[in-house]
């Protein structure tokens, strides 16, 4: 895979992505600085399999959360990851990390970066 490339382990979160409808691999990265905060159209290997998803690389502002993580919402997949070492390659980057106002704003820009992320399959 080309890009930048993040090999990790899943820790569980806060599960707020999983109440807004858009579940995440959460992988702390605290340690990476060599990647930009931000919202990035990506890739992610599970088992062997390449799966198309969409990545937030950040301090997660929206809900006041410490450390840095790579969270990253897989295409058509629903299964269990905590634990698993996995790759996420970061393809494009689509916006910057912001803080929203409401947790319903958060969710309409997510849908909105996924239609985008969609689009360029």
């Amino acid at each position: 895979m080309e890009g930048i490339e993040v090999v990790a382990e899943v820790v569980s979160g806060n599960q707020l992505g999983r109440k807004l409808g858009f579940p995440t691999a959460n992988m702390d990265i605290t340690n990476r600085t060599d990647i930009t905060n931000g919202v990035y159209r990506s890739l992610i290997v599970i088992d062997g399999v390449v799966y198309n998803s969409m990545s937030n690389v950040g301090v997660r502002p929206s809900v006041d959360s410490t450390g840095r993580w790579l969270e990253t919402h897989v295409f058509d997949f629903h299964g269990d990851l905590y634990g698993k070492v996995l790759c996420v390659q970061l393809v494009e980057k689509i916006r910057d990390e912001r803080k929203f106002a409401s947790v319903a704003e958060l969710r309409q820009q997510l849908e909105h970066d996924m239609e985008y992320c969609k689009s360029q399959l």
